[in-house]
């Protein structure tokens, strides 16, 4: 790499236009299908390989379909966590990039000033060459004085040492700040080849339950939809038959309740994955926004919010909680009391309070540790 100022700034430009061309914001985040839950069980099995898209005949078993498509959307929401995954790193490594190339530039500008000043000193340096100090002193009128203007000489050689010294590290600083952009370009690049395959994927998978959900009679897709309020109404059931509502008694904290009423005001309003309002949400998108709304900021997708947030037993969960689920932590939805949650459930659906325990619970997280007030 050339270590000149053409070749530093050269790839100062070139970082900040790949910055513009590659680093454009878009966001997507985890889309669950409707889960044929397990009653009680604690956990779900991890999305199904990728399945064909079987046509809809008439007389066709409905809970095949019903669990094809679950299949289906199932594997959306992971291949929406692989782009969750790329897009967090292409925002983190392009604000990385654009800081390195504000560095370059910065360095440059350092470099034309060193240069300036080593010129500066050279020419001066340069005016006050060519007898030697013995013979100057020789042929002064004030011996005294040339020996102070030697001291001062001196001094300058000094300081033209450290000039030169400091222009040579500001070059070093400039290399390195080059070769790091250039890697993280490369990362940059990386994943945003990760996240477009994942997008193809997202779309593959929702586009195939949306034609075999086209292909049912009008009296099929009811009884379809029946097939799945009952076999969320059975894993509600199984849930609370557990007992485990009877231990749900924590009061909200002030910033759970705001998260809740934001979360719930949001009830009708469509799904869209990748989306976080205010017009349509996905799972995370409400969860998160939820919060902001409520002064805090937490991470935004669901599988970080299942590892990064604090972890409670569901016995303790409160208004506000995030109940994470699948094993996989593909879905979110806000714990609102009752043993019900609002959630934004799938591609075709809006968001809607539902029963708490009808998909497989992976656990509980808190976004605010403050205390709960008790009235």
């Amino acid at each position: 790499m050339r270590t000149g100022k053409h070749g530093l700034m050269t790839a100062a430009v070139a970082v900040v236009c790949a910055v513009t061309v590659l680093g454009a914001p878009g966001t997507a985040f985890a889309d669950p299908g409707p889960a044929a839950p397990s009653p009680g069980a604690p956990s779900a099995p991890s999305a199904s390989p990728e399945p064909s898209s079987p046509a809809a005949t008439p007389g066709k078993d409905l809970e095949a379909v019903r669990k094809k498509l679950d299949a289906l959307y199932r594997t959306a929401a992971s291949a929406t966590e692989e782009y969750n995954a790329a897009e967090e790193k292409t925002e983190k490594q392009s604000a990385e990039i654009v800081d390195l190339a504000k560095k370059i530039v910065k360095g440059e500008e350092k470099l034309d000033g060193l240069k300036k000043r080593a010129g500066a000193a050279a020419r001066a340096q340069y005016r006050t060459g060519g007898l030697p100090d013995g013979a100057k002193l020789m042929l002064s009128d004030d011996p005294e004085d040339f020996l102070d203007g030697t001291g001062r000489v001196i001094q300058g050689q000094r300081a033209t040492k450290g000039l030169l010294g400091e222009l040579t590290r500001t070059q070093q600083d400039l290399k390195t700040y080059a070769a790091d952009a250039s890697a993280q370009f490369e990362k940059l690049e990386s994943n945003r080849k990760a996240k477009a395959t994942a997008q193809k994927k997202i779309e593959k998978q929702i586009a195939a339950a949306e034609k075999l959900e086209s292909e049912l009679e009008q009296e099929e897709k009811e009884r379809l939809a029946q097939l799945e309020r009952e076999a969320q109404a059975k894993a509600q059931t199984a849930w609370l038959g557990s007992g485990i509502l009877k231990d749900l008694d924590a009061e909200a904290t002030e910033p759970g309740r705001k998260a809740v009423e934001y979360a719930t005001a949001q009830v009708g309003k469509p799904y869209q994955w990748g989306a976080e309002g205010p017009k349509a949400y996905d799972c995370s998108g409400l969860t998160s926004q939820a919060w902001v709304s409520a002064g805090q900021a937490i991470p935004r997708t669901s599988q970080q919010q299942w590892r990064q947030l604090k972890r409670v037993d569901i016995e303790d969960m409160r208004p506000g909680d995030l109940i994470i689920y699948f094993d996989d932590a593909s879905h979110v939805g806000m714990y609102v009391g009752d043993g019900s949650v609002v959630h934004a459930p799938r591609p075709g659906r809006s968001i809607t309070i539902a029963g708490a325990g009808t998909m497989p619970i992976l656990g509980v997280v808190r976004p605010d540790t403050g205390t709960a007030s008790s009235e």
